[in-house]
């Protein structure tokens, strides 16, 4: 008991970066993503093919492969490239694959939306930016907040990837007290710290389900 008492600092520190790389990626990805969905409705041919490439392939290749090709790859196409940084390279790996699968989610939830609402906006003299702007994104936000939180859960989970590039998560600070004490056991508070990261932003979600949802009958 002593021992998991004497570790529950480093494991906090480690979960610090697994929370701010997890909210940053997921917010800058959501932001991404509402010009990818709407890039994916476009009637312009070229538009809406780019964005359902970027879709496809974030969507289609393993976050892992995406997560070294950012730290490995890019300094091989041009040094210029290098990020030295692993947190701000998790953060762009992390925040474009997290835009791809955000922006299936945006456009399933404008899609939900009833056309007539096109229709009233067009009526009353909008155009599409001040229409999709002022009321059906507004809307669609509501819609948004279960499918986004499982996002967010999932990539909560999916942080523990960054430990394999040095970054100083939970996983990779659990790995580095395991390999230095030859002791197991500290795998049972990490998970307990999982456990208690993840049912807080369950209930934040659920919360908020509840405060905004939007019946549908």
């Amino acid at each position: 008991m002593t021992k998991i008492l004497q570790w529950i600092p480093q494991l906090l520190g480690g979960a610090k970066i697994t929370i701010l790389l997890t909210l940053c990626s997921v917010s800058a990805g959501l932001v991404l993503s509402i010009f990818l969905a709407l890039g994916t409705m476009s009637k312009k041919r070229v538009l809406r093919a780019v964005c359902k490439a970027y879709v496809f392939f974030f969507r289609g290749t393993p976050l892992l492969m995406q997560l070294y090709f950012v730290y490995y790859g890019l300094p091989e196409i041009n040094r210029a490239l290098t990020i030295n940084n692993q947190f701000l390279t998790a953060f762009i790996a992390f925040g474009l694959n997290s835009s791809a699968y955000c922006s299936e989610i945006i456009r399933a939830a404008i899609q939900s939306i009833d056309k007539g609402q096109f229709e009233a906006a067009k009526a009353l003299g909008m155009n599409y930016f001040q229409t999709m702007r002022l009321i059906i994104i507004p809307q669609s936000i509501r819609r948004l907040i279960p499918p986004v939180g499982n996002e967010f859960i999932m990539m909560l989970k999916d942080a523990s990837l960054v430990s394999l590039i040095a970054l100083a998560d939970i996983t990779k600070v659990t790995r580095s007290i395991q390999s230095s004490t030859a002791s197991s056991l500290v795998y049972i508070p990490a998970m307990i710290l999982y456990l208690i990261i993840t049912a807080a932003f369950t209930v934040v979600f659920h919360f908020l389900e509840k405060k905004y949802s939007v019946s549908e009958r």
